[in-house]
């Protein structure tokens, strides 16, 4: 062998040796990245392919902190929600475990829980996460209400619940302190009772039922509304009665029947047969004045608080608090709008017209979004804040005689109002609606597991190695290395000399 063949296969063996370091640096690299390769031209033909899937990857990855984020918000308002209900029925068992006990400030135990818990609700519906507002509507970086503060008592000149409820109290009793109704004679035989005006205010007559001897009972006729009973014929016999029922502003109804009696003086609600239907009939009306006033100060004062506390807060962007148009305002004849500078408008969210849940969505998947929105103003929420407002706002001071009726009849239409009656929104429909959209998340949210975990595996077959052949073809390649760095420095020790011998 000549010594140019030696120093060939020497050089041969040399690149042989940086191939295989070459190959073990790789080898070691897929080992510890678990790629196959560092660049796309070393993935092969299915290069394009990963492209498509790490963007489809990418996408997911964004959707499941759409997800996340969106899971967040409706959670807290599921608890925000459940608790306002609470607060409703909770209120309910305060009303029937109370006593009648007003303070020197005429608040009553009940008045002050409902205070107490108006402020939580109220503090419920300004709840955020972050500097999201969980009940503004699409005005999600705002606060949704009021405080309690300037809900109650106005805020300078712009009034407040309580004012509105006082303004409203003066226009439902009336100048006579008979709820817009005047009592009058306008024979000596005939009694009149009658609608001062046609307005909102005060009682309205509905019906008219009489089993009197010898009377006639007309209407309600006419506009204003009247109610005419004559006993012209004579006198009615002891025992015979009329029932009067009348509308309130609250929409509710209530009935005044007087009785006939031989006792003089006669008893609560009943009148006394006079020597002449003259006699009987000047009975009759002053009979019929007295209970009617005694309605409008209880039944008919607290018809008017939960009125006026409707008025307050049902409102919308296109419909502004309502008053009543004065002073004066016992004769006043019409409502009218609340204005930015006069009244305090509670909610100060987005106050559109269209569903409220549309007002917030977030893209859970490629084609779908779910719609979470809530406004503080919607029906359900709104009942509950005006029924408690209103009790936290009504007084009854100790020297008014009619006050304890006047409690009483306010805490038997809270007692209906609270239990909310077919018809009005629930809280529960709200949650309902959100639940949908939970629902919607965990679905996608699985959904996008899936299809992450069949991605990644496709992905990693194509940009992947399987480790265990790495590592043995690593240990293989390594012998083979040992091997040939020991040949060869062999072949380098080896001198013409040694090889001649």
């Amino acid at each position: 062998m000549s010594v140019n063949s030696i120093g060939s296969s020497s050089a041969l063996m040399v690149r042989s040796l940086v191939d295989m370091r070459a190959q073990l640096d790789d080898l070691q690299r897929q080992l510890g990245t678990g790629k196959k390769s560092a660049t796309y031209a070393g993935i092969g033909l299915n290069r394009g392919l990963t492209v498509g899937l790490r963007a489809q990857l990418s996408a997911i990855g964004g959707y499941g902190d759409t997800i996340g984020t969106v899971g967040t918000r409706i959670s807290l308002a599921q608890i925000s929600l459940g608790r306002m209900s609470n607060i409703g029925h909770g209120m309910k068992s305060t009303i029937l475990n109370s006593a009648y006990d007003p303070d020197s400030n005429g608040q009553t135990t009940v008045s002050k829980t409902a205070q107490a818990e108006l402020d939580e609700l109220l503090g419920l519906l300004n709840g955020q996460v972050g500097d999201h507002y969980l009940f503004s509507g699409r005005s999600s970086g705002t606060s949704a209400v009021e405080t309690t503060d300037h809900v109650l008592n106005g805020d300078g000149a712009r009034a407040g619940l309580k004012q509105l409820i006082t303004e409203r109290n003066q226009a439902d009793l009336g100048a006579g302190g008979l709820g817009r109704l005047d009592v009058t004679a306008p024979t000596a035989t005939s009694v009149l009772i009658a609608e001062d005006a046609v307005s909102p205010f005060g009682f309205k007559l509905a019906s008219v039922g009489s089993t009197l001897t010898n009377a006639v009972v007309t209407g309600p006729v006419g506009t204003p509304a009247a109610i005419t009973v004559n006993l012209t014929a004579g006198n009615p016999s002891a025992g015979d009665s009329i029932k009067f029922q009348f509308t309130l502003p609250d929409g509710s109804s209530e009935n005044v029947t007087l009785t006939a009696t031989t006792a003089s003086p006669p008893g609560a609600n009943q009148f006394t047969i006079g020597g002449s239907a003259a006699a009987t009939t000047t009975n009759l009306q002053a009979a019929l004045t007295t209970a009617v006033g005694k309605l409008a100060t209880s039944s008919l004062a607290a018809a008017s608080a939960l009125a006026a506390s409707n008025d307050f807060f049902n409102i919308d962007g296109a419909n502004p608090p309502q008053r009543v148009g004065g002073p004066p305002f016992d004769t006043a004849t019409a409502l009218i709008d609340g204005t930015a500078s006069n009244t305090v408008s509670w909610y100060i969210g987005e106050a559109g017209s269209d569903p409220a849940r549309s007002t917030v969505a977030g893209r859970i998947d490629q084609s779908l979004t779910v719609a979470y929105g809530v406004r503080a103003n919607e029906e359900g929420i709104r009942w509950v804040v005006q029924n408690v407002a209103a009790l936290a706002a009504t007084t009854f001071l100790p020297s008014d005689p009619d006050a304890a009726a006047r409690n009483s009849a306010l805490n038997q239409r809270m007692m209906i109002a609270l239990d909310v009656p077919p018809g009005i929104q629930k809280i529960q429909t709200i949650q309902a609606e959100l639940a949908g959209a939970q629902t919607s998340l965990a679905a996608a949210k699985d959904r996008h597991q899936q299809f992450t975990s069949t991605l990644s595996d496709l992905l990693q077959s194509i940009e992947g190695i399987p480790l265990e052949q790495v590592g043995a073809q690593i240990l293989a390649l390594q012998t083979s290395l040992q091997a040939s760095l020991q040949t060869t420095a062999m072949l380098y020790q080896t001198s013409l000399i040694n090889y001649l011998r």
